[in-house]
C-alpha cells in the first residue's frame, strides 16, 4: 500500500498580487519609448560612423533602467519578491535609483546598500524614488551587507552581480542589442564592425554578446574596463578568480572581484582604460556636443575611438556603437569638478590634447 504525500501551498493572494504587479512593470515597458541611437560628427571622410545608445532618456535615466526592470520581473517571477517585504540591492548608484523606481511602482520598500563614497547626486535620486540608502565604508563589504539586511527583515537580496546575465533576454524582446540593430537597419553601415560596452554586472555584454551569437553575426563585442577592477585582469588570464585591492574611481562599471554575471567566454576584446582619459572624454564631448555624460560613458568612448584609430590605419570602413550609460548632472561633484579631479590625482591634460588631435586626425597617440 502506497502513503500519499500533498503539500498545497497554493495562495490566490499572492498569485493576484504577483499578477498585478508584473502587469505594471509590463504597462511601464509599453509606454516608455525605445531609447534614441545618435550619431556622432566625424569627419566625413574617414568613412566610419560612431553611434551613441543614449540609455540617459530611460525614466531613470540610465542604462540600469532595463536592467532593473528585467531583475524584478524575474524576482517576482520566481516567488522571490514578496507584497509588503523590502528589496535589498548592493549597487554603486544607478541600479539602485532604477529599482527604486519600480520598488514604488509596485508598492515594496527598497534599501539601497552603497559605498560611502558615491556621489551625493545619485543618493538623492534613489531618495527621490522613495528607496533608502544604507552605506558601508568599505565597497567590498557591500554584498554581504544587503544580504545580511535581507535575512533580518524577511526581505529579498536583489544580487544583481549574479543574476544580470540571466535576467535579461538576450534573444530579444526588445533587448539593448536587438534595438540597436533595429535603429541600424537604414543606417550607410548597418552591421557595426564593434560594440563597445563597460562592465559594471556584466549583464549589459553577456546580452549584447549572446544576441550576437544566437543571430549569426560578425560584430564584435568589446568591453572596456576602468582602473582597479578585476574584470580586465581576469578576462586577459582567464581566471574569475582575480580581485583588486582598492575600489573603481569611475561609478557603476569596475569592481573588486570578476562577478558572476560577467560572461569572459563571450567577450572577443577587452581595454583597459586609465581614469584620466575616461574623464577627459567627457570634458571634450560637452565641447563636441554640448552634452554632459558619465565616466562609464567617457570609459567606453575611449575604447571606441581607439578602434577608430586602428580601421583608419588599416583603411578600413564601417561603424562601431558605444553606450551613452547616464547622464552627467549626477556627477557634477566629481567628474566635472577641477577639485575632485586634483584630489584623485587626475591629469586629464594630456589626454584632452589627445583627444582634440583625434578629431582632427584620427589619431590619439596616447
Amino acid at each position: 500500500m502506497s502513503a500519499e504525500i500533498d503539500l498545497n501551498r497554493y495562495d490566490g493572494g499572492r498569485r493576484r498580487w504577483v499578477a498585478e504587479a508584473v502587469a505594471k512593470i509590463k504597462a511601464e515597458t509599453n509606454r516608455s519609448a525605445d531609447t534614441h541611437l545618435v550619431a556622432l560628427p566625424l569627419p566625413p571622410a574617414w568613412g566610419i560612423d560612431l553611434y551613441l545608445k543614449d540609455e540617459s532618456t530611460h525614466p531613470t535615466g540610465s542604462l540600469k533602467h532595463r536592467l532593473a526592470r528585467s531583475l524584478f520581473l524575474y524576482g517576482l517571477c520566481n516567488g522571490w519578491i514578496q507584497q509588503g517585504r523590502p528589496v535589498i540591492e548592493a549597487s554603486s548608484g544607478s541600479t539602485a535609483v532604477s529599482e527604486a523606481y519600480f520598488a514604488r511602482m509596485i508598492g515594496v520598500p527598497f534599501i539601497a546598500v552603497i559605498a560611502a563614497g558615491t556621489s551625493r547626486n545619485k543618493i538623492e535620486l534613489i531618495e527621490r524614488e522613495g528607496g533608502q540608502c544604507h552605506l558601508v565604508d568599505r565597497p567590498d563589504l557591500v554584498y554581504q551587507v544587503a544580504q545580511d539586511l535581507a535575512r533580518e527583515t524577511g526581505g529579498h537580496y536583489m544580487d544583481q552581480f549574479t543574476y544580470a546575465e540571466r535576467a535579461t533576454d538576450w534573444r530579444g524582446n526588445n533587448n539593448i542589442a536587438e534595438s540597436i540593430f533595429q535603429q541600424l537597419a537604414l543606417e550607410p553601415h548597418p552591421d557595426p564592425e564593434w560594440i563597445v560596452a563597460t562592465a559594471g554586472t556584466g549583464g549589459t555584454s553577456a546580452t549584447i554578446a549572446r544576441y550576437l551569437a544566437y543571430t549569426g553575426r560578425s560584430t564584435g563585442v568589446c568591453v572596456a574596463d576602468p582602473e582597479n577592477s578585476a574584470f580586465f585582469p581576469g578576462w586577459r588570464d582567464g581566471d574569475d578568480s582575480v580581485t583588486t585591492d582598492i575600489g573603481s574611481r569611475i561609478e557603476g562599471i569596475g569592481r573588486q572581484r570578476v562577478e558572476p554575471s560577467f560572461m569572459r567566454t563571450a567577450i572577443d576584446r577587452m581595454m583597459s582604460v586609465p581614469d584620466a582619459a575616461a574623464v577627459a572624454v567627457v570634458r571634450h564631448l560637452e565641447t563636441v556636443t554640448g552634452r554632459k555624460v558619465g565616466a562609464s560613458t567617457g570609459t567606453g568612448l575611449w575604447a571606441a575611438y581607439r578602434i577608430i584609430e586602428q580601421m583608419l590605419a588599416e583603411g578600413r570602413h564601417g561603424s562601431v556603437v558605444a553606450l551613452l550609460c547616464d547622464p552627467g548632472d549626477r556627477y557634477l561633484d566629481k567628474y566635472y569638478s577641477d577639485e575632485w579631479l586634483a584630489e584623485a590625482g587626475l591629469d586629464i591634460e594630456p589626454y584632452l590634447a589627445s583627444l582634440h588631435r583625434f578629431w582632427r586626425t584620427g589619431e590619439l597617440s596616447l
